[in-house]
């Protein structure tokens, strides 16, 4: 009898274990995003100073399709309300371009919508397929509407972020 109940402790403490591990594995990181909070990668201080405008980023790409080693400064847009791991920046034409974290290696809070970023990376223009552009319009919550309307591959600008900074 000591051993069912021993075997059944165990079994009860794994499930409420793994359950834990689901619900915090499947949502954003918790923060503020506070002034000098930094995600993933430290960034260098040259990289604060250095970091081009999200305009800058787009001429630099007319030239280049990959930039690698790059800093780039803008505002959050969006973060993904499921796990924090893209999120979009505003390009000073009122445009937007698409971040990713390098590995899937690190998360951005929810909070950080609305934040001044220097991202550190890599750039590059890709052609992004339909089912691409449905599965992160999915995670940022658009209408059924806005998601059928997707129905051409689209030429984007993608980040790849080794690390994120707050500056503002």
């Amino acid at each position: 009898m000591k051993k069912l109940a021993l075997l059944f402790t165990l079994l009860l403490s794994t499930l409420i274990f793994a359950q834990e591990t689901a619900t915090k594995k499947f949502s954003p990181p918790a923060g503020n995003a506070a002034v000098g909070d930094v995600y993933g990668s430290n960034v260098s201080l040259n990289s604060e100073t250095n970091a081009i405008s999200a305009k800058k980023l787009d001429k630099k790409l007319k030239k280049s399709k990959k930039l690698e080693n790059i800093s780039v400064v803008g505002k959050v847009t969006d973060v993904c309300d499921k796990k924090g791991c893209w999120l979009t920046v505003e390009t000073d034409n009122n445009e937007k371009f698409f971040v990713k974290m390098k590995d899937y290696a690190f998360f951005v809070p929810t909070a950080l919508k609305g934040k001044t970023v220097v991202l550190e990376g890599n750039a590059e223009t890709k052609i992004i397929s339909v089912d691409e552009q449905k599965h992160y319009a999915e995670d940022a919550k658009k209408s059924q509407e806005e998601i059928d309307a997707i129905t051409q591959p689209q030429e984007e600008i993608r980040f790849v972020a080794n690390g994120i900074k707050v500056i503002k």
